[in-house]
């Protein structure tokens, strides 16, 4: 039998290659000369509004310290002249937490809870609550105590320093110097001291502070009286118990309490600390001038 007949297809031309012009390199370097020129453009402006507001004295809202130093002849000085009041912070109520250097524990725990720990968290508190809060410490002659202060200070930047000695049987002479600080720093209603181991309400305080009141020398707080004991045995021993008799006078007592602006004014203008307490208890000073 006859092969079969092999077909032959003719070969069909591959369809012919579509080339598509190449876009003008001119096109692309002047849309980027166009974003370099808003660029520049926009720094320019940028630059010329931040030298414009530093010449009219604008400052950073946080750029000033919290914590600041008081010197003793410095303050005198000011209080003496008048002239304190000018650079005065004004606040409703300035609130000073006695603290110690062994107290670096209680301060972690305070700004873990209602304390605030940076710098703008206080100046939010101040602002929404009119309270002004800060540490109060004296000195110590220990260099390690105070190098680790100093860099407490430079993290925290919420401190108030008094130019004395940081020492349990100095503690009436602390609180006085902290009240004369505070009185020629802050341009307050009322001065608060507090203790380093309280859980403070902030909010709660300022609406009893902001409470109107009938007389200007006021004091919030606790007052206490009860017997002086004479026995060295015992843990609370008065070794000044002859000048007091059997029974301490009414005074001013408790882990926090207010003084207003008028009292402590009063206690400011001394010259003798020993005219307004016995060196002896730490909150009998503010029964001598209520």
């Amino acid at each position: 039998m006859p092969s079969t007949p092999k077909l032959f297809h003719p070969k069909m031309p591959s369809p012919p290659k579509l080339f598509h012009a190449r876009q003008p390199s001119y096109s692309r370097r002047l849309t980027v000369l166009i974003l370099c020129f808003l660029i520049g453009i926009s720094g320019f402006i940028f630059g010329f509004i931040a030298i414009s507001r530093q010449r009219l004295g604008y400052r950073c809202k946080y750029a000033k310290p919290n914590s600041v130093s008081v010197t003793w002849d410095r303050l005198a000085s000011s209080i003496d002249s008048g002239n304190g009041g000018q650079n005065r912070h004004k606040v409703m109520g300035f609130v000073g937490i006695q603290t110690g250097f062994g107290s670096a524990g209680r301060r972690r725990s305070l700004r873990k809870s209602w304390f605030p720990s940076d710098h703008q968290g206080l100046q939010r508190l101040e602002e929404s609550t009119g309270l002004a809060f800060r540490f109060v410490i004296g000195r110590t002659a220990d260099k390690s105590k105070m190098s680790n202060l100093r860099k407490e200070i430079a993290e925290y930047d919420d401190f108030l320093l008094l130019d004395i000695e940081e020492e349990y049987s100095k503690l009436p002479y602390k609180t006085l110097a902290y009240f004369k600080a505070a009185y020629a720093l802050f341009d307050s209603d009322f001065y608060v001291k507090a203790d380093d181991d309280i859980y403070l309400r902030p909010d709660r305080l300022s609406l009893l502070l902001a409470k109107d009141r009938h007389h200007s020398q006021t004091y919030l707080g606790c007052m206490k009286k009860g017997p002086v004991f004479t026995d060295p045995k015992l843990k609370w021993y008065e070794p000044l118990s002859h000048l007091l008799g059997k029974e301490y006078f009414l005074h001013a007592y408790g882990p926090i309490y207010a003084l207003s602006a008028d009292v402590v004014a009063s206690l400011a203008s001394l010259r003798n600390n020993r005219q307004v307490f016995f060196p002896f208890c730490q909150c009998v000073f503010a029964i001598g001038v209520l």
